[in-house]
C-alpha cells in the first residue's frame, strides 16, 4: 500500500483501514489549517492504483477490515463514478466491511448536488466528515473556508437526506473575541437546520506556518482564555436543537462534553457550568500546535 504527504484521519477511525484516494486538499487556503501549507499539491489518485492497494490490504488482513477510511483532505472531491468506483470494489473485496468513510468539504459536496449525493451512498459510501468550523459566514470568511453558511447548511441536508451519516466539527473560538458570541449562536442554528449525526468539538490551537498565528502574534485576533472558550461552548449547546450525538474526543479541548442529543444536554450544561468555577489556571496552557 502506497502513502503520499500528510495523512490525517479523525479519532473515530482509529481502527479503520486507510487506503489514500487522494493526496493533499484543492482549497488548501483555510487559515486555521497547516496541515498542506507545504504540499504536496491535490491531485487525485487513479481508481486502479488504489484498487490495487485494497487488493494488497485484503492480502494482509483476509476477512478482518470492518471499516475503511479513504484519505486525504477532501476525497469527496473526486469525481463521482470514480469514488463510486472504488466504494463498490472495497464492499465486494472486504465482505465484513461495515463503513466506509471520507472527509469532505461543504463546497465540494455542493458541487455534486444531491442526484450524486444519492449515488454515492447508493455505492456504499456510509459516512462523511464535515469541517464545519462556524455558521457565521462573517468567520467563514475571516478564516477563508471557501464556503457559506446557505451552501453548509444544504450540503449537509443532502448528505442526510441521502442515508449517509454526517459528522460536522465545530472549531471552538475561531471566531476570536469579536465574533465569539455569533459564532455560537449562528453556529447552533445552522447545526439545527443540518440536524447531523454527529457533532464534534474542537477547540483552535493556532498552528505553525498558519496566517491565523501571524493574526494572533500581530494582535488582530484575539484569542478566548479557558473561561470564554467554555462560555462559547454552554452557549452553542444550550441553543441546539438536534438529535445528534455531541462529543469533544480530541486533545485542544479544555474540557470533554459529550453525550446524546436532546436527552443529555442539561448533563452538558451543568458539566460546563461546573467547569466555569475552577480557577483558569487549572485548565490546559497555551500552546502553538505543530501538526
Amino acid at each position: 500500500m502506497r502513502y503520499e504527504g500528510p495523512i490525517y484521519r479523525p479519532p473515530s477511525e482509529a481502527g479503520s483501514l486507510l487506503i489514500q484516494a487522494t493526496v493533499g486538499c484543492p482549497h488548501n487556503r483555510c487559515t486555521f489549517c497547516m496541515v498542506y501549507k507545504n504540499g504536496p499539491r491535490f491531485k487525485i489518485r487513479s481508481v486502479a492504483e488504489i484498487q490495487q492497494d485494497m487488493l494488497e490490504a485484503r492480502r494482509i488482513y483476509g476477512d478482518e477490515i470492518r471499516t475503511l477510511f479513504f484519505p486525504a483532505g477532501n476525497t469527496i472531491a473526486m469525481k463521482t463514478k470514480d469514488l463510486c468506483d472504488i466504494c463498490v470494489f472495497a464492499r465486494k473485496t472486504f465482505s465484513a466491511l461495515e463503513r466506509i468513510t471520507v472527509y469532505g468539504s461543504s463546497q465540494y459536496i455542493h458541487r455534486k448536488g444531491p442526484q450524486d449525493i444519492k449515488r454515492l451512498a447508493q455505492a456504499g459510501l456510509s459516512r462523511i466528515h464535515v469541517g464545519l468550523e462556524s455558521g457565521d459566514d462573517v468567520v467563514l470568511r475571516g478564516i477563508k473556508k471557501g464556503t457559506h453558511r446557505g451552501e453548509q447548511v444544504e450540503a449537509g441536508q443532502w448528505v442526510r437526506e441521502a442515508g449517509i451519516e454526517l459528522s460536522e466539527y465545530v472549531i471552538l473560538g475561531i471566531g476570536g473575541r469579536d465574533r465569539s458570541e455569533a459564532h455560537a449562536l449562528h453556529t447552533a442554528t445552522a447545526l439545527n437546520a443540518i440536524n447531523p449525526d454527529f457533532i464534534r468539538l474542537r477547540t483552535f490551537v493556532p498552528k505553525i506556518n498558519t496566517p491565523l498565528l501571524k493574526e494572533v502574534q500581530e494582535g488582530t485576533f484575539t484569542m478566548l482564555g479557558p473561561h470564554e472558550v467554555l462560555r462559547e461552548t454552554e452557549l452553542l449547546v444550550r441553543h441546539l436543537e438536534v438529535s445528534s450525538c455531541l462529543t469533544s474526543d480530541h486533545y485542544t479541548n479544555y474540557l470533554n462534553v459529550q453525550g446524546r442529543l436532546p436527552e443529555k444536554q442539561g448533563e452538558m450544561l451543568e458539566q460546563i457550568r461546573s467547569a466555569l468555577t475552577r480557577q483558569e489556571d487549572s485548565f490546559r496552557p497555551f500552546f502553538v500546535g505543530t501538526e
